[in-house]
C-alpha cells in the first residue's frame, strides 16, 4: 500500500490535516517514520564559551538522560552497573540502584545507555542497555523519583563481544525508542537484515518492533560497525556517530532502511546501495562516542581523540559545515555529550578510568559547557 503526502507550503498555509493523516498512517504501520525537514534555515551556530566541572568522583559514566522537567538527570556507570540521579547544578548525587543481571565483557560491555521516557511523569519508565550472560539487552525499569525497580527485559539476544557493543539509547520525536548495536566483532552481522547487531533499532515502549520499520522487524538502519552516539535535531533528523576500524570514523545522517556500508565500506565509497557519511575523521583524532545537537550544530565526544568536535548542520538541507575541535588533550577521553534542556549548554563526561585513560576509579568528571 502506498501513502502519498503532499504539503503546500506556499503562503504559510497550515499543514494540520496533513500532520493528522500522517500520524494516523504511522500509527497503523503503513509508512516508515521519515522525519520532515523544515524549510527555515537554522540560526547561526555558536561555539563553546566556557566549561566548568559540576561533578566528580565518577568511574566510567557512560550514559546520561535528563528527566523531562530538566531538574535532574540519570547517569549510568558502566562497570559497576549503577544508575545515579544528579541535580542540574551537580550539587546532589545519589545512587538509585543497580541494574540486575548485568556483567562486563572485560572491554566495552556493561551498563551502557539510559533513556528516560518522555512520558515519565505518568509512567515512571526508564530504559537501559546492558550486557548480560547471553548477550546485550534492552530493559525497562521504573523510577518513582526516589528508587529504581521493576526490572523488565524488553529485548535480548543482541550478540555481545569484548568490543563493539554499541549501547546508546534515545527516544525519537515519533515516541519510539532507538538503540545502537555494534557488530560484536563479527563483521557479516552488520549486513544481515535479520540480525540485531551492527544496526540502529527502533522499538515501542513494550519492546516490540516499531510500526513502519523498513524490514518489518527491529532494524531501522544497517551496516554499522560500532555506533555509540545518536541524537535528533530540531527538524527530527537522526544523527549518528560511529567508531571506524583503522581508517575513518563517521558522522552519519540516518534514514530508515539505509545501509551505511560496514564492512564493505569504511568512510566514503562508491559501492551501489551504500550511504556515505556526512563527515569523516581519522581514528586518531576522533573514535567518537556520544553526540548531542545544540544551537545548529552536532557536538561529538571523542575517546582516542580526546576532544569535542563541533559540526555545523543546516535546517534546510543535508550539508554540514567545517568541523572544529575543542579541548584537545585537556580532559582526556570524552564519552557522553548531552544537551541541557531549555539551555544552550551541554553536559560532557570523561571515561579516563576505563582502562585506556590510565586513571584510577573515581577519577572521571562531568562538565557543563555553555554555548555562545
Amino acid at each position: 500500500m502506498e501513502v502519498l503526502v503532499h504539503v503546500n507550503r506556499s503562503k504559510g498555509r497550515p499543514a494540520r490535516k496533513v500532520a493528522i493523516a500522517t500520524t494516523a498512517a504511522l500509527a497503523a504501520g503503513l509508512v516508515a517514520y521519515v522525519p520532515s525537514v523544515s524549510a527555515a534555515p537554522a540560526a547561526p551556530a555558536g561555539e563553546p564559551t566556557d566549561i566548568k566541572t559540576i561533578s566528580t568522583g565518577w568511574t566510567i559514566p557512560w550514559g546520561t538522560s535528563w528527566l523531562p522537567d530538566g531538574k535532574s538527570a540519570l547517569v549510568t556507570e558502566r562497570d559497576d552497573f549503577g544508575v545515579w540521579s544528579i541535580s542540574a547544578d551537580g550539587a546532589t548525587k545519589k545512587q538509585l540502584g543497580k541494574v540486575p543481571e548485568s556483567q562486563t565483557t572485560g572491554g566495552e560491555g556493561g551498563l551502557m545507555g539510559v533513556a528516560v521516557d518522555p512520558q515519565w511523569a505518568t509512567n515512571h519508565y526508564v530504559y537501559v542497555m546492558h550486557t548480560s550472560s547471553e548477550g546485550n539487552r534492552i530493559a525497562r525499569m521504573t523510577y518513582d523519583g526516589s528508587s529504581l525497580g521493576g526490572y523488565t527485559v524488553l529485548l535480548k539476544g543482541i550478540k555481545k563481544a569484548k568490543y563493539h557493543n554499541g549501547g546508546r539509547l534515545a527516544f525519537g520525536p515519533d515516541g519510539y525508542l532507538y538503540a545502537t548495536t555494534g557488530d560484536a566483532q563479527t563483521k557479516p552481522l552488520a549486513q544481515d537484515k535479520n540480525s540485531l547487531n551492527g544496526k540502529i533499532l527502533r522499538m515501542t515502549r513494550d519492546g516490540k518492533p516499531a510500526p513502519g520499520n523498513p524490514f518489518n522487524n527491529y532494524v531501522y538502519s544497517l551496516g554499522h560497525r560500532n555506533p555509540q552516539g545518536i541524537a535528533f535535531d530540531p527538524q527530527g533528523r537522526l544523527w549518528e556517530a560511529e567508531l571506524g576500524d583503522s581508517s575513518k570514523d563517521e558522522l552519519n545522517l540516518i534514514k530508515p532502511g539505509k545501509n551505511y556500508g560496514w564492512p564493505t565500506c569504511e568512510g566514503n565509497c562508491d559501492t551501489a546501495g551504500m550511504t556515505n557519511p556526512k563527515k569523516t575523521w581519522g581514528v586518531a583524532e576522533a573514535s567518537p562516542s556520544g553526540v548531542a545537537v545544540v544551537d545548529g550544530a552536532v557536538y561529538m565526544a571523542a575517546l582516542k581523540g580526546e576532544r569535542m568536535w563541533r559540526i555545523p548542520i543546516n535546517a534546510d538541507n543535508e550539508n554540514v559545515g567545517t568541523a572544529k575541535a575543542f579541548y584537545v588533550g585537556q580532559y582526556g577521553r570524552l564519552r557522553a555529550v548531552t544537551a541541557v534542556p531549555g539551555a544552550k549548554s551541554l553536559w560532557l563526561s570523561t571515561t579516563n578510568a576505563d582502562g585506556n585513560g590510565g586513571e584510577p576509579d573515581g577519577a572521571d568528571k562531568i562538565f557543563r559547557v555553555n554555548i555562545g
